[in-house]
Formats: C-alpha cells, structure tokens, sequence
C-alpha cells in the first residue's frame, strides 16, 4: 500500500499554475479580438473607407468571464456608419437603404477558431 502525507497546503502551486493559465487566455483572447478587428475591416463596404478603417475592440475581464466588444468609431450626425451599412437606413426622400449582413459572416470564423484555440488550452 502507498501512502501520501503532506504538511502544510499548495495554495503558491496552484496560484503560479493559476496566473499562467490566465496569462495564455488572454493571449489567445488579445489574439482573436485583433483578428476580428482585420476581419471586420476587410468585409467592410467601402466607400471612403472610413469606416472600414475605425474598427477597434475592447475586452473585459470579470467573475470568471471573457467579453470581446468590437467597435466602429464612424460616427456621423449621432448615427454609427457600420450599423446602418449592416441593418440599413431610410433617406430623406423617404427611399430605404437596403443593409448587407458583413458583420456576422466576417466574424463567425474569429469565434469559431477563438472557441477551438481555447478549447485546446483547457482540454485535458
């Protein structure tokens, strides 16, 4: 029979392995929030390219939780430029704008290979 005894605890062993794995997280999240940003800027309709050139992100950390928010700094007349590209927009006349859907497809395959790489990581 083996036995195992220890005196004492493990909490810096497990506070080391805890950061460095917080550490390899928020490499691949700061990885994939930066190509996302590429990815929205390339599927962007381009006129000016301004407002393919204002996508940002930001990214939050909090109770165990991940949030990337993306962003578009085009804003004109309080109106932001990559949703009306996205949902559409009426005109003065009274004539609609009809929206293309480039958001969700430009960034689906950023979430897809965000889910993948951090599955790997956690993944016995």
């Amino acid at each position: 029979m083996i036995r195992f005894k220890h005196k004492g605890n493990f909490d810096n062993v497990e506070k080391f392995f805890k950061k460095s794995l917080r550490n390899d997280y928020r490499k691949i999240v700061e990885k994939y929030a930066q190509d996302g940003v590429k990815a929205l800027a390339e599927s962007t309709p381009v006129d000016t390219g301004k407002t393919a050139s204002s996508w940002g992100y930001t990214i939050k950390y909090s109770d165990g939780k991940i949030v990337i928010n993306w962003t578009n700094s085009n804003i004109q007349d309080g109106v932001p430029i990559a949703l009306i590209l996205q949902y559409g927009h009426a005109l003065r006349n009274g004539a609609y704008i009809q929206g293309r859907d480039y958001i969700n497809p430009a960034i689906r395959p950023v979430f897809d290979q965000l889910s993948e790489s951090l599955w790997r990581e956690v993944r016995p």
